[in-house]
């Protein structure tokens, strides 16, 4: 197994493992939820809605490639890189 040691050589891995169109859709769906329950929280003060985040976004990604890429989650080994990429990839959209 590769072990990425720079953000500009995960990228491309990342790509790769998002190949499929309805990958990126259900990144992009959990993503922006994510993201919309961060703002919701921090424009009303209510920080819970802070936990969102990370579970509206897993729950779409992690979905995704368990039932449509069919491989294991960057997020797993790279949790940190992972994220800044797909909210790169996100940006892409």
């Amino acid at each position: 197994m590769t072990r990425y040691t720079t953000f500009q050589d995960f990228w491309p891995f990342y790509l790769r493992e998002h190949a499929q169109p309805g990958t990126r859709l259900m990144h992009y769906i959990g993503t922006t939820i994510g993201l919309s329950l961060v703002l919701y929280g921090l424009v009303t003060g209510k920080l819970i809605w802070l936990l969102g985040f990370p579970l509206a976004g897993y729950a779409f990604t992690w979905a995704s490639h368990a039932f449509i890429e069919h491989n294991k989650p960057a997020t797993f080994t790279y949790p940190l890189w992972s994220l800044a990429a797909d909210l790169r990839m996100w940006g892409c959209g």
